[in-house]
């Protein structure tokens, strides 16, 4: 499935849902749902196949859109099988059954040919529908995206359900205040949230390409994600937006910073509850805070949200700062649901070293 698109010379970035999701364009146009993102204009009947079938047979069938391969366009309610298919942003979706227990999407955008795998086989929300964010760096103005199902079925029917594309251009995080070493620390900078969005923005494992849908930071993960959350759903300590830690001890946040050996430093953060009814049934919520070689704090949650701090003394010219849950809870509705704690305005600053402890005996 392909898209051309015209932007400027900078970074876009992708939301998708529970299979793809993502973007609208770059320069021109405000950030938001793709031209025909939602699949709400439908193919002519006459390029679709006969008697009734919600299988694609024209290339250019989907306005918009170029399409290769078995791909079906579906409507909401829609029963395939046994299955009853549910279509999250209006009437319409592109579509094909979910079948494969190793699902991932394989998303390119030329030129400049950059492409990244997108796990998607975990479901993170009780309705099904996942919404996923990807990054890149546009090379020329007018670009082609393109969203492909790798996996190999019997059932060449069998594949992740795609909706709602929409894109937001990247900016620079604002200038933080000198002394925080740390880049976008509060997270204000992020992937683009859809409007009425209850589940907030999945960003997938990213430990090598420097063009992240979280400017700064790196997803430390093999197959897992953090969830990227607004404050109009979420519980978010400060500003508008924080990460929740949902894959327990299997992802990580990462930044690695420039320190001087010898020096001593300060990492603070604040810690706490999403607001999402999220359950921790063997004592509280814990967030293990990691600066490199140099120190280690275990974080408690028990609701609301604190304020930690680690301070250390660097041992190595560069740092890297890990936050990682050291659980894996669900909602206490018993829908399943995936949730952690929310992490949020993280510093990194020199400080003195700390006064010596004296011991009086």
């Amino acid at each position: 499935m392909v898209m051309d698109k015209r932007s400027a010379r900078c970074t876009a970035l992708f939301a998708l849902v529970c299979a793809a999701v993502a973007v609208r364009a770059v320069s021109a146009v405000s950030d938001g749902p793709l031209q025909n993102g939602n699949f709400e204009y439908a193919p002519d009947q006459s390029q679709m196949m006969n008697n009734g079938s919600s299988v694609v047979t024209g290339d250019n069938a989907i306005p918009n859109w170029k399409i290769s391969g078995h791909v079906e366009y579906i409507t909401s309610g829609q029963k395939q099988g046994d299955m009853i298919l549910p279509v999250p942003e209006g009437a319409h979706a592109r579509a094909s059954r979910t079948c494969a227990q190793d699902e991932k999407l394989v998303l390119t955008v030329v030129p400049g040919y950059q492409t990244s795998e997108v796990p998607i086989q975990t479901i993170y929300t009780s309705c099904g529908w996942d919404y996923y964010s990807w990054a890149f760096k546009a090379h020329a103005a007018l670009l082609s995206l393109t969203i492909h199902n790798p996996g190999q079925e019997d059932d060449p029917a069998c594949g992740p359900i795609i909706d709602a594309v929409a894109i937001k251009a990247i900016r620079r995080p604002d200038p933080t205040p000198i002394s925080n070493l740390l880049r976008n620390g509060d997270f204000e900078e992020g992937p683009y949230v859809p409007p009425g969005s209850q589940s907030g923005v999945l960003v997938p494992p990213k430990t090598e390409d420097h063009v992240s849908p979280l400017p700064g930071w790196k997803i430390m993960a093999h197959k897992k994600v953090v969830r990227y959350v607004d404050a109009a759903h979420f519980a978010v300590p400060q500003g508008a937006r924080a990460v929740e830690l949902v894959s327990g001890a299997e992802s990580a946040l990462m930044q690695e910073v420039d320190t001087v050996v010898g020096t001593w430093y300060r990492l603070a953060l604040a810690v706490g509850s999403a607001g999402d009814g999220c359950a921790a049934y063997e004592g509280p919520m814990r967030v293990q805070v990691t600066a490199g070689s140099s120190g280690t704090k275990t974080v408690e949650v028990y609701g609301g949200a604190q304020r930690a701090e680690l301070v250390f003394q660097a041992t190595e010219t560069t740092t890297r700062v890990v936050l990682v849950s050291l659980g894996y809870h669900t909602k206490s509705d018993n829908s399943g649901t995936l949730c952690g704690p929310v992490v949020d305005d993280v510093s990194l600053v020199a400080t003195s070293q700390p006064a010596a402890r004296r011991l009086f005996l």
